[in-house]
């Protein structure tokens, strides 16, 4: 047997009974140059030292899992070390100024939706808040009602005299919060909702003070303070045959009071339990408007059937003349309704001979004129909405399938294919046939179709029918879109009728307040007209206000004694603000649910399942 010597080679190995060293070389036939030399130190000490002892490992127990205990060490250092890291980076992220990416600029609605805004603050009345922003405004007639014990000081001036008409008011409010319900979305976006909701609460703590709000019945309630009546050859001091700024008046501003008015009673219930969804945040003031629409609409329902608020004479036949009361009380119902969900308010509202009575069934050359004097339109186009997004059955159905069939009919006529109403060369729809101010009736058109269009869409409905054509939305909001651009410049003459918008704007606005310089000292009644009568620009810029409009052939005369064309107006402006936020922004942004939020379900509760079957 050969064995490997490491050292010197092969070496054989016999095996020996020899019981001594000796006999075993003996027995070996060794070669003796083979023999192994004496190993030297090195080598011996490898080969005889004592074998080392392995260091031992040390783990940690992790409870399921052992694990090295050098290898955990570094990971924890190294998850330190990375936390460490990351902190001060974090820290030196928060010291370092952000770059931040810059917001894409508003539309053009946008723009001009912040400044239309601003002409409500112009014509703010009484004390005034400290955030108006107006420099050239100050408070104004604060002892207003003193002279019949009541505190009517507060409200909004109705156009470019001192006159605070109830009638257009509160329908200007109601329009105001009919676009804040819908679209707060989009005032939001355009940083507005606030100043909108500020301004619609204005016109509605004002309008509270104009009865008893407080009580459940009330037999009168105020229509008007000031007085615009001028007889020929009077020089009797008042808002229109003076020429002053509000905050010098020093004459008597007579108040009327009407007992027997149901147009404008329906149409402050309208505007107050409009107000009342738009504040529904607010429970108590929500509650507390609430219960003066509800006061005021039991005044309106009482007096069905009596005289209009304007008798022949006033002021208010003169310059807001009510022709009819049953399209207010139309109109006031379908708000009193959404407003409390009391089911008994549309039943009233669906009765087809009130329906017949506003006009509902009927062809006048106004039918589709939505303004202060007809509310007829609006209050078809809110229960169309009713019908679109409740789908109610009976006994609501089929009158609210009228109303929306009319409201498809009205939306028709505003398209130039069927010629209901003339344009002019320019392209501005004709609403009031060719009367002076068209522009108030423009606006009102074009929040009408937008909002319809977007009803449609959300109904996921593409468009509607005329006859046998159909149409989509995207025609509907293309006529709002055109007028609108109209007014906001896009015409013949090139001229933007929303003061400070674009370059080209009206410069003499018919408006008292804005044609004489806040400095001067008081002027008196008189002493105003030679500003009144000046060619100079205004010295004030009234921010924001839409003034009348151009005539039938598109002229446009910068007159201020010619109100027809310079005057701004509260309801134009609320008609302008609603048109330009309803298409504003880059989507439709439409609000579906708020509108009904006290609105019950209108089908009644399946019965309760049959208990289960039991063998008798």
């Amino acid at each position: 047997m050969y064995a490997r010597d490491p050292w010197v080679g092969p070496l054989e190995i016999c095996h020996d009974d020899s019981p001594t060293d000796d006999g075993r070389i003996r027995n070996m036939d060794l070669d003796r140059a083979a023999l192994p030399r004496t190993l030297d130190e090195t080598r011996q000490g490898w080969l005889l030292a004592a074998p080392r002892e392995r260091k031992k490992k040390r783990y940690v127990d992790l409870g399921c899992l052992l694990v090295s205990r050098k290898l955990f060490v570094w990971t924890i250092g190294v998850l330190l070390a990375a936390a460490v890291i990351a902190g001060i980076g974090t820290g030196i992220a928060e010291v370092i100024p952000k770059r931040q990416r810059a917001a894409p600029p508003p539309d053009k609605y946008t723009v001009a939706l912040r400044k239309a805004l601003m002409f409500f603050n112009a014509q703010k009345s009484g004390k005034l808040p400290e955030d108006n922003n107006i420099t050239w405004r100050g408070d104004s007639c604060l002892k207003d009602g003193q002279s019949s014990l009541h505190d009517l000081s507060g409200g909004y001036y109705d156009a470019g005299d001192a006159v605070k008409f109830n009638f257009p008011a509160a329908f200007s409010m109601t329009l105001l919060s009919w676009s804040v319900i819908e679209y707060s979305a989009k005032y939001d976006a355009a940083g507005e909702l606030g100043h909108v909701r500020d301004t619609i609460k204005w016109g509605a703590d004002y309008l509270l003070k104009t009865f008893n709000s407080t009580a459940d019945t009330i037999d009168a309630l105020v229509a008007q303070v000031g007085s615009a009546a001028t007889a020929p050859g009077s020089s009797q001091p008042n808002d229109q045959y003076c020429w002053m700024r509000p905050e010098e008046i020093d004459y008597a501003r007579p108040v009327v009071e009407c007992q027997s008015c149901p147009d404008l009673a329906a149409e402050m219930a309208a505007a107050l339990a409009a107000a009342s969804i738009v504040f529904k945040d607010d429970r108590a003031y929500s509650r507390k408007l609430l219960h003066g629409a509800t006061t005021v609409w039991n005044f309106a329902s009482d007096r069905a059937g009596s005289t209009s608020y304007s008798p022949p004479g006033s002021d208010a036949a003169e310059f807001y003349n009510s022709t009819r009361y049953y399209d207010e009380l139309l109109w006031g119902g379908s708000w009193m309704y959404l407003a409390t969900g009391n089911s008994s308010y549309l039943h009233r509202v669906i009765d087809s001979n009130l329906a017949k009575q506003a006009g509902a069934f009927s062809a006048g050359k106004d039918h589709g004129v939505f303004s202060w004097d007809n509310k007829l339109p609006g209050a078809q186009l809110l229960m169309s909405r009713l019908w679109l997004f409740l789908s109610p059955g009976y006994p609501y159905e089929d009158m609210l399938r009228t109303f929306q069939s009319q409201t498809s009919i009205i939306m028709c006529s505003y398209l130039p294919v069927f010629k209901s109403f003339n344009r002019t060369k320019g392209g501005l729809i004709q609403m009031n046939h060719g009367m002076p101010q068209p522009l108030q009736y423009v606006a009102n058109a074009a929040f009408l179709a937008s909002v319809y269009s977007d009803y449609l869409e959300a109904a996921d409905t593409p468009g509607w029918n005329c006859g046998p054509d159909f149409y989509s939305v995207d025609v509907l909001r293309s006529f709002a879109t055109t007028q609108i651009e109209y007014i906001l410049g896009e015409n013949p003459l090139k001229m933007s009728y929303v003061v400070g918008y674009g370059e080209n704007f009206p410069k003499r606005v018919h408006h008292r307040g804005a044609s004489i310089p806040k400095k001067g000292g008081e002027r008196g009644c008189t002493g105003g007209w030679r500003w009144r009568d000046s060619k100079a620009p205004n010295p004030n810029v009234i921010a924001g206000a839409m003034v009348a409009g151009p005539d039938r052939h598109d002229g446009f005369k910068d007159v201020r004694k010619n109100r027809n064309y310079t005057e701004a107006t509260l309801a134009g402006n609320a008609g302008l603000v609603a048109a330009l936020v309803a298409l504003s922004g880059d989507d439709h942004g439409l609000d579906k649910n708020t509108m009904f939020s006290a609105v019950p379900s209108m089908f009644p509760s399946p019965p309760p399942p049959p208990a289960p079957w039991k063998p008798v």
